[in-house]
């Protein structure tokens, strides 16, 4: 009797240990807790727009997470989605009539473009990540305002099949969505399954020794900033999509929306850990507590106070756990 509850406990331990169990549970009891303030929180079209929410800052945050995971940080995402998203839209104000998924390719090249820059100051130049994507962030957004003239590419500017790019559906599931699971699928298998993703945990977990292991560290840098720039230049072009305007200060702030998705997801802030699926149930978990705060209209200047105080709740879980993580390793030597 003894074995089995102590097998039970272990389980148990097991199972809460995983922070995708964990994010499970705290969406499942956001959604009872706000549904009983606002019972109009519990319906399929606000989930619907939830998920739509989600979707786009899914897809930036699995450039941030791998970013993070190497022991880096990107706050240029939000500008370069802006800017790609911008270029994309001065395209079809210009009379071009693009096909709808070249035109996500493009804002893809662009993104690319754009996250080889920040690689670049980063690998070449040895400027810390935090100064180098502070300046591009700051320099994108400039962009923006002379590409643009500080003017608007609104909807009518753009053919109704770019619009529905990110409107329609592929066999009833929204193209958003649909577009979000494909990237997870590819990054999943990419981090999970292959050398190169593998050698990007190696050097967020231990930079010393995988440089050691002989892992060309500038490479792996290389690859993550500029995977970060091609995904959100995808999000820049499914942005304007959906949204149907391209504005000078679209996304401002966006780069906080991935680190907290990626927080929240349990990807450590120090580096070398973190999981796909953690970061997707992030992201949803992140737009849900925005949309709650929507729905029981909650006052707005509380709003971007609330997502800082969840940012902290998660980074300090993340410490507590690893430091009994390593308390646990000690005592077991």
């Amino acid at each position: 009797m003894a074995r089995t509850a102590e097998k039970r406990r272990f389980a148990f331990s097991n199972l809460s240990s995983k922070r995708e169990t964990s994010l499970v549970i705290f969406i499942l009891v956001l959604i009872l807790g706000v549904t009983l303030r606002s019972p109009r929180f519990f319906s399929l079209a606000n989930f619907h727009d939830i998920l739509l929410d989600s979707a786009i800052v899914a897809i930036a945050s699995i450039g941030q997470m791998m970013v993070v995971m190497t022991g880096g940080i990107d706050l240029s995402v939000g500008s370069g989605l802006a800017l790609s998203g911008m270029l994309v839209g001065l395209v079809y104000k210009g009379g071009l009539g693009l096909n709808p998924f070249l035109a996500l390719l493009l804002g893809g090249l662009i993104g690319l473009v754009l996250g080889s820059i920040n690689s670049v100051l980063v690998v070449k130049g040895k400027i810390p990540p935090i100064i180098a994507t502070l300046g591009t962030m700051s320099i994108y957004r400039g962009l923006i305002f002379l590409a643009s003239k500080g003017q608007w590419v609104s909807a009518h500017e753009m053919p109704s099949y770019f619009i529905r790019l990110a409107r329609g559906t592929v066999l009833g599931i929204p193209n958003l969505i649909f577009i979000a699971g494909l990237l997870y699928i590819i990054f999943y298998y990419f981090l999970s399954h292959t050398k190169t993703g593998r050698e990007v945990y190696a050097v967020g977990g231990n930079l010393q020794a995988a440089m050691v292991a002989g892992i060309n560290t500038d490479k792996i840098n290389y690859i993550v900033y500029s995977a970060t720039g091609f995904l959100y230049g995808l999000c820049g072009v499914l942005w304007v999509s959906r949204f149907a305007s391209a504005q000078p200060d679209t996304a401002t702030g966006f780069e906080f929306s991935t680190v907290t998705a990626i927080v929240l997801g349990g990807v450590s802030v120090s580096g070398g850990t973190g999981r796909v699926t953690g970061v997707l149930l992030g992201a949803v978990l992140s737009s849900m507590i925005e949309n709650a705060l929507n729905v029981t209209q909650t006052n707005p200047f509380w709003k971007l106070a609330i997502q800082g105080i969840v940012i902290l709740i998660a980074v300090a879980m993340d410490q507590i756990v690893r430091r009994r993580k390593k308390t646990k390793v000690v005592r077991e030597q």
